[in-house]
């Protein structure tokens, strides 16, 4: 008896995981911008016109690339999962994702202080949030290719 879902993509497997792959790439490229983008921000004047011009890329970011990558990679990597029956080391994956998609919203978050004129964090706070995405990359690719479990 075959589990619910497990291989239910058929023929288009390959398809959904080039789909997810490329998304996922998408993704990964706005979430090394954005924490860049704020650091740039950081000694910018609240309020003066590169202000503005910050807020309005990281605004654009979000819009035409972050939050649609993460969507479709979510969606692709769900079906993944269902047509794998979710092995252990794509769970293990899965909370990697579920912590890389915080990190998304915090630097969400992040942009909208800084619109609104604060600067919560520190340059430096900033500088290392930005290798957040290089850790989780090394660790999803290890999961993925190496499946250790």
């Amino acid at each position: 008896m075959m589990e619910w879902g497990v291989g239910w993509l058929e023929d288009a497997y390959p398809w959904v995981k080039a789909l997810h792959v490329a998304f996922v790439i998408f993704w990964m490229a706005g979430l090394f911008m954005v924490p860049r983008f704020l650091v740039y921000w950081h000694p910018v004047v609240p309020g003066a016109p590169e202000s503005l011009l910050w807020d309005e890329r990281c605004r654009r970011l979000r819009r035409i690339i972050l939050t649609p990558a993460m969507m479709v990679s979510w969606a692709a990597g769900l079906s993944l999962g269902f047509h794998l029956g979710w092995p252990l080391w794509l769970l293990a994956k899965l909370v990697f994702v579920v912590g890389l998609t915080g990190f998304h919203e915090w630097t969400l978050g992040m942009v909208k202080r800084f619109a609104a004129g604060e600067r919560p964090v520190s340059e430096k706070a900033l500088r290392l949030a930005n290798e957040i995405p290089s850790l989780v990359t090394l660790a999803v690719a290890v999961l993925v290719i190496v499946k250790p479990f």
